[in-house]
């Protein structure tokens, strides 16, 4: 289906709101921002009904919202739900000794929980220790670029393109062979961020600022630590939907995935209904058994997973057209060699869904013949190949607010705890200084 460019333009309308209003219009766009995303959102879903006729745009917002949408925000909330009832009290001050350690910690737990739990899991602790601290940001933006982004690459659970390609063949310990570009990275990164957060430390001290520390020694204290029962429970869900589709218990005369009929060829698939079903049960035991004592210490309030949910059922929605477009012409794009797969998969990654941009590249790569490589459901795909678009894919989604599921979060969650986080635009400019050297790095050690 050849898609015309100017479908897109509600989607780059939805972003230069995204990007502009919360700087130009800071106050109206907090009064008025459902009313945005929902105008620019009707905007895409007549457009496409002016190209392909009404059945079409019915399609294509129900597929939107059933097969992309709805899975995310049930993921989201469950782990927001999850994280807030975990509350982590100590006197453990945020120096850039402890920082470096907790996004080292974080980054690991990525590959364990996925991006999405780490960043839930951690935001909190890490906000709370640096907490006295005036000059903070810069702690979250390497938060983003680390927890939420780059320490998924190392297993399917991480993030959602290498569970899309654990679906397609990919063995679930192949995405080990990133681990040599996480430990470049990371070490580059976390020097950088040492460098600068002992800078902004030294001048918080000399201005007077000072942690709460009474006593000598550390003391923690972790309330709600059976949440983290709620974390695993959440992760296996996730796990349960990448591996049900595979089995013939779940799948009809045609290898076609059982489930609940929606409209044309869209279902509603019993691994995903598992999936929510899981999530939403273990929310709900996270409220049931944790003492509302310990959301009032983490101040938890519905603001920033309302944002989440409002902002991107927008983007999901007006980004459709580009997806498609992405699709019919990927192939066209001459795109042949590991470099070239990398910055494709991870530029694209950085404004658009990076699992969809994940399987069009590596769909791509598999119809390119190749002789020798890993034999997936794709095609064969050699490995050099297959890590440059996995890391463009999990790497570069770090690149802006909208990359990766728990970018925007992060920011959401800092702003509501009185971290003053740079605009769209703001963000950018760290992620262009800092990322961009790396990327160029990883692309001259791994991908030439």
């Amino acid at each position: 289906m050849s898609v015309p460019v100017w479908l897109c333009i509600p989607f780059i309308g939805m972003l230069a709101c995204v990007a502009l209003m919360p700087v130009l219009k800071p106050e109206w766009w907090g009064a008025h921002q459902p009313v945005v995303v929902a105008a620019w959102s009707v905007l895409v879903v007549v457009l496409y009904a002016v190209v392909y006729g009404p059945a079409a745009s019915a399609h294509m917002t129900v597929s939107c919202f059933i097969d992309d949408y709805l899975t995310f925000i049930v993921l989201l909330f469950g782990l927001y739900c999850a994280s807030g009832n975990i509350s982590f009290e100590g006197d453990l001050a945020g120096s850039p000794q402890v920082n470096v350690a907790l996004l080292a910690i974080g980054t690991i737990l990525a590959s364990l929980i996925g991006t999405t739990g780490a960043s839930m899991l951690m935001v909190r602790p890490v906000i709370k220790m640096n907490s006295w601290r005036r000059e903070r940001a810069h702690i979250m933006i390497f938060f983003i670029f680390l927890v939420s982004n780059m320490g998924g690459c190392l297993t399917p659970v991480g993030d959602p393109p290498l569970l899309m390609g654990f679906m397609n063949g990919v063995l679930f310990t192949w995405s080990f062979h990133l681990l040599p570009i996480l430990i470049l990275n990371l070490v580059i990164l976390l020097t950088v961020f040492y460098r600068i957060d002992r800078k902004y430390y030294l001048q918080d001290v000399a201005q007077g600022y000072r942690p709460d520390i009474s006593e000598r020694g550390t003391k923690l204290k972790l309330d709600g630590g059976h949440n983290l029962l709620f974390f695993v429970m959440i992760v296996f869900g996730v796990v349960l939907s990448g591996v049900l589709p595979g089995m013939a218990a779940f799948q009809d005369g045609s290898g076609n995935v059982k489930g609940i009929h929606i409209m044309g060829d869209i279902v509603l698939s019993w691994p995903d209904l598992i999936e929510i079903g899981i999530i939403l049960l273990a929310a709900w035991l996270s409220f049931r058994t944790t003492d509302v004592s310990v959301r009032r210490n983490n101040h938890m309030t519905w603001g920033a997973i309302k944002e989440v949910a409002v902002l991107f059922i927008g983007i999901f929605l007006t980004m459709q057209p580009a997806l498609q477009l992405l699709k019919s012409r990927g192939a066209e794009l001459g795109l042949d060699t590991p470099a070239q797969m990398f910055w494709s998969t991870g530029l694209l990654s950085s404004f658009l869904d990076n699992t969809p941009t994940y399987l069009v590249f590596s769909t791509t790569a598999g119809s390119l013949d190749f002789s020798s490589g890993l034999h997936t459901a794709l095609g064969v795909i050699p490995p050099q190949m297959l890590m440059a678009i996995s890391a463009g894919a999990v790497f570069m989604g770090a690149m802006t607010y909208i990359g990766n599921a728990p970018n925007f979060m992060v920011k959401s969650l800092s702003d509501e705890n009185g971290v003053r986080m740079p605009s769209f635009f703001g963000y950018m400019k760290w992620s262009i200084l800092v990322l961009i050297p790396v990327f160029l790095l990883d692309t001259i050690v791994f991908f030439l």
